[in-house]
């Protein structure tokens, strides 16, 4: 599907070119910026999300798809043997070795288009953060039979992700606008799981998905079933 690689290539651009901003949003800083209440709610979501993935126990060989900046990367490391981060973006990579700069478990940095690259080996665990939600419907078996080759026999996935609804994203049909500060803007795949949605999109896949939503995320467990 043309369009579709189309549209894929400009989400690797667009995330290359954000790269610098891609905290912003997190931290919620510049043009990011949240009235008081919703940081609070935010940050109390995130302690949640951390929690859950330490109750998550991510031991032994991780792999981190669409690993980003560090953001999660810098937890996983504290318990896992060893980490492998893979993601397009030559920017965020960089910006996430400087954020890891060694501590916790070794990391192998792959720069690979996710919807073009191959496991070598496999991992106990696979986690990824704010991706799921990029993954066209078209490319969604692909994408977790990706996933069941990178796992070991009784291997886990864990997944963070945006909860459906959010009032400061827009978007039709899966696809949205986004701008970066300096006024470029670039259209890329987003699409707004719930977590029913999700659990019988993948059960005839064979996975079980154990997933909770809250105000700003979506998130949870996934094993095969």
């Amino acid at each position: 599907m043309p369009e579709v690689d189309e549209l894929l290539e400009q989400q690797i651009a667009y995330y290359r070119a954000r790269a610098p901003e891609y905290d912003d949003w997190w931290f919620k800083r510049g043009t990011f910026q949240r009235p008081p209440d919703v940081r609070r709610r935010w940050a109390a979501q995130v302690a949640e999300l951390e929690a859950s993935v330490d109750a998550f126990d991510p031991r032994g060989a991780v792999l981190e798809l669409a690993a980003g900046t560090g953001l999660w990367t810098q937890r996983l490391v504290r318990t896992a043997a060893s980490v492998t981060a893979v993601d397009a973006s030559p920017e965020v990579l960089d910006l996430n070795r400087e954020r890891i700069a060694g501590a916790g478990a070794p990391v192998e940095y792959v720069l690979a288009d996710l919807f073009r690259w191959e496991p070598s080996r496999r991992y106990d665990v696979a986690f990824f953060s704010f991706w799921i939600s990029h993954v066209p419907l078209v490319r969604f078996d692909d994408f977790w039979g990706l996933v069941d080759r990178a796992l070991v026999p009784g291997g886990r996935a864990y997944l963070i992700d945006n909860a459906p609804s959010l009032d400061w994203y827009d978007g039709e049909a899966g696809v949205t606008r986004r701008a970066l500060a300096d006024g470029r803007e670039y259209d890329i795949v987003k699409l707004y799981w719930s977590p029913v949605e999700l659990r019988d999109r993948l059960a005839p896949l064979g996975w079980h998905a154990e997933l909770r939503r809250g105000e700003f995320f979506l998130y949870g467990s996934v094993v095969r079933g």
